[in-house]
């Protein structure tokens, strides 16, 4: 039986982009999201938003709060349940570094908001909607 995954997304912002990486395994292989991954035990999705940001980007950046929680569940053809995660996307404060892949991305860029807006990549599920509550939300 598969059971929903906890994982977070490092929503970071920085001037007028944002940054993205692009995943290179399944369940977005090729698509560009937030950084992220699973949240380990003991740890809070605010902590692992700002360690797999570290660990997939080299970028640092301190989490401030949770913007929204986003259910991903895929079937496959014949209907049966594959992945369910439940994403936190957290806030995060840049504080330094440049992005470099890392892990489990193949890239990893400060992308232009307006290119997130005009669909110039092609994006994991609700990139562009997380990325327009951080802009509501930025200090």
């Amino acid at each position: 039986m598969i059971r929903p995954t906890l994982a977070a997304l490092a929503v970071t912002l920085h001037e007028n982009r944002v940054l993205l990486v692009r995943r290179r395994n399944p369940p977005d292989a090729g698509l560009w999201g937030y950084p992220g991954g699973h949240v380990e035990p003991g740890e809070t999705a605010l902590e692992a938003a700002a360690r797999e940001l570290r660990e997939e980007t080299s970028v640092i950046a301190e989490p401030r709060g949770y913007l929204d929680n986003i259910d991903v569940i895929r079937h496959d053809a014949d209907g049966r349940l594959r992945h369910h995660f439940l994403l936190a996307a957290v806030l995060c404060r840049y504080v330094s570094g440049t992005p470099e892949a890392a892990d489990d991305v193949s890239e990893a860029s400060w992308v232009e908001f307006s290119d997130v807006f005009a669909g110039r990549l092609a994006l994991s599920a609700d990139v562009d909607t997380v990325l327009r509550r951080a802009l509501e939300r930025r200090p």
